[in-house]
């Protein structure tokens, strides 16, 4: 398979992992596991470990080491047929610069292989005790992940997805405050964009939670409704429920934002291949989560208000062991983790910053009709809206779009995060 044709497969793969990730940790919520046979659904109680979930997604990084360490027997097998096959033969020692014609070389690279290469070898190595640097980041992922899976307990999928839009928001405020970049007035305008959609993807979630909106309602009607409809169900335990998902969900942003600058700031001084990173993020978040869930254990899941809880650790490995359902999605969530962070990686090494958000916009878009497709959802023309706006912003705060006003138009703009970005599911 050729260089070009290998990255539709990787582009292809990225999105069915990242799809798959987010409906079977959706579908894991969706397991009985305790009082299943009662007639009354509301007394039927669900897989709700979301801290196991963290564990999982810590499992699934670690396993890019499998992936490295691919990549070097592979390295040394290409190097031990490289020299048998030159050996006892006479090569005249060249007396021009090679390594001025590796660096100009045109030869295509593989994408696949890129996750291993270093952007900058100037760089002080991130070897040694250094590494334990990247467990910085690792924590932010613990608390922004966790967030998010509790989040998702009380939200469907596509909008669980949306939300995370707001991701844009906090790496824009952070890169201003920390990493002292620059926004310019279309940026801020974007910004602002990106947090009304989340809003109204947020009030289509509250509002419409069960109800089914007609397809030929007009824009203002739906509005007027939207607004009697909050005084009606503002006090409803099932829109309650959505507006603190949506806000656990959004507020996770907040560390993963961190997580982001962290890495920034770390791999600016030091140099280690992509996938390094997620490994070691990987090992350092599952130790820390392991830690974490022994503590809480001990300190609130054996007393009686914590029985059956988020810390219950011995609730959750008998629920993890004695339902295949659970025991199944959690194997195939690591695997798509692992798989999304090889890919993803991979593509953001080669193709364009459109095209990165163009594939996370597919993502969306994806989980949103496999959502609606399960009947885990139902249409929501409000949800669209925000999505649209969602999308919009997104991209005119990338710079794929134009501003709005000629006056806001700049000529070159500085990268929030010059760093190719590190993908995390």
């Amino acid at each position: 398979m050729g260089v070009k044709a290998l990255i539709p497969f990787l582009v292809a793969m990225m999105l069915v992992t990242g799809v798959c990730n987010t409906l079977l940790t959706k579908y894991q919520d969706n397991i009985c596991v305790r009082d299943c046979d009662s007639p009354n659904p509301k007394d039927r109680k669900n897989f709700e470990q979301p801290v196991v979930q963290t564990m999982q997604m810590f499992i699934g990084e670690m396993g890019c080491w499998l992936f490295v360490g691919a990549f070097s027997l592979y390295k040394k097998y290409t190097a031990k047929k490289a020299g048998s096959e030159s050996q006892g033969e006479y090569e005249p020692v060249s007396t021009r610069d090679t390594d001025g014609d590796s660096i100009r070389s045109t030869t295509p690279i593989n994408p696949a292989a890129k996750v291993m290469m270093l952007n900058h070898e100037d760089r002080i190595p991130l070897v040694g005790k250094r590494v334990f640097l990247l467990s910085l980041p690792a924590i932010c992922d613990i608390c922004g992940t966790t967030l998010m899976n509790v989040g998702l307990l009380f939200v469907v999928p596509s909008i669980y997805q949306m939300t995370r839009g707001a991701l844009v928001l906090f790496v824009g405020l952070f890169s201003v405050v920390f990493l002292r970049r620059r926004l310019h007035l279309f940026q801020w305008f974007a910004l602002f964009t990106v947090v009304v959609g989340v809003a109204i993807v947020g009030l289509a979630g509250a509002l419409y939670k069960d109800n089914k909106v007609s397809s030929s309602e007009a824009a203002m009607l739906m509005i007027r409704e939207a607004i009697a409809y909050v005084g009606e169900q503002k006090k409803s335990p099932e829109a309650i429920k959505t507006i603190i998902g949506i806000l656990l969900i959004a507020g996770a942003q907040i560390f993963t934002a961190s997580q982001f600058v962290l890495e920034e700031y770390i791999l600016e001084q030091y140099a280690l291949e992509p996938l390094k990173v997620v490994g070691w993020e990987g090992l350092f978040g599952f130790a820390v989560t392991v830690l974490g869930m022994i503590v809480l254990h001990l300190a609130i899941g054996m007393t009686p208000k914590g029985r059956y809880g988020y810390f219950d650790l011995v609730e959750a490995w008998y629920e993890v062991t004695h339902f295949k359902g659970i025991a199944l999605s959690s194997i195939l969530i690591m695997i798509s983790i692992g798989g999304f962070n090889f890919f993803g990686l991979s593509v953001t090494r080669t193709v364009s910053a459109t095209s990165r958000s163009t594939i996370d916009t597919c993502r969306t878009l994806f989980i949103w009709i496999v959502s609606l497709f399960l009947g885990w959802e139902t249409f929501k023309w409000l949800q669209v809206l925000g999505f649209l706006l969602l999308v919009y912003g997104t991209f005119l705060f990338n710079g794929l779009v134009r501003p709005p006003l000629r006056r806001c138009i700049v000529g070159d703009t500085e990268e929030l995060l010059p760093e190719e970005p590190i993908e995390h599911n």
